[in-house]
């Protein structure tokens, strides 16, 4: 799965450098898909059924949301302006094997708000690996997650959850960044080496409420208020939590071809 990681690690790469002022969406969307085709990765997003019938498959290989869209936006010929904010969330297979994360990037300078949004995300989904290491119950993890976003004034998104990943994209467990009764008491997991998860805390300024638009993918804050996702894939071993889709490590490479 690290093979597959790092292919989508390079995708974001890319995308982080294409990011800017007057770039529209559908073009970011194209240029990473032409990136996996020259890895000989399988993109994951595009063609996924909608889980509502007779509603159209996603068209793309990311998931490119702005401002206060929350996931799931279709690359458009929308342009993005400065103080925009971008979140791309893509994945691929390589080998048989699945990678999947997301980043919430800055459209040249930001709001100070924003970018202390921006700031508790990341730091939502560092504290969570973090405590992978440290916990055996997820329910722990998510309980301290949701803690660490409501004391820097934010709200956690509660309609959409992290999950298990591997030869699929989307695998048992689901993986929330809150916890409730209810869910400690009937879907907690342990956390043991051989698990991988993909850990994906969505993040709002304003309501935790979400809403659908009439693409019939893309869901945005009922407020209209910015929102941030980041994403990893997170594998458990005997000696701790490896983040799958971070950067080379010492002895690795990665040789791209975009």
């Amino acid at each position: 799965m690290r093979r597959a990681g790092l292919v989508v690690w390079a995708a974001h790469q890319l995308a982080r450098s294409l990011v800017r002022p007057g770039v529209t969406t559908e073009d970011l969307d194209r240029q990473i898909e032409e990136f996996y085709v020259k890895q000989g990765a399988e993109p994951l997003f595009k063609g996924v059924p909608h889980p509502s019938p007779g509603k159209p498959a996603f068209p793309s290989v990311c998931c490119m949301s702005v401002n206060d869209e929350v996931v799931h936006g279709i690359p458009s010929s929308r342009v993005l302006q400065e103080g925009d904010v971008v979140s791309v969330d893509t994945g691929a297979r390589v080998g048989g094997w699945c990678g999947d994360s997301a980043v919430t990037y800055p459209v040249g300078r930001i709001d100070d708000e924003v970018q202390k949004l921006l700031d508790c995300t990341s730091g939502v989904l560092n504290l969570a690996i973090e405590l992978m290491g440290q916990r055996s119950r997820w329910s722990d993890v998510a309980t301290e997650m949701a803690k660490y976003v409501r004391d820097h004034g934010f709200s956690v998104v509660e309609n959409f959850v992290g999950h298990g990943i591997g030869r699929n994209m989307h695998e048992e467990p689901q993986v929330p960044n809150f916890c409730t009764p209810q869910y400690r008491r009937n879907h907690d997991f342990a956390l043991e080496p051989g698990l991988v998860i993909a850990v994906e805390p969505m993040v709002n300024i304003g309501s935790k409420k979400v809403r659908g638009l009439a693409d019939d993918w893309t869901q945005s804050t009922v407020d209209g208020k910015a929102s941030a996702h980041f994403e990893h894939t997170i594998a458990i071993t005997e000696s701790g939590p490896v983040v799958l889709t971070s950067a080379p490590r010492e002895g690795e490479s990665f040789e791209s071809e975009a």
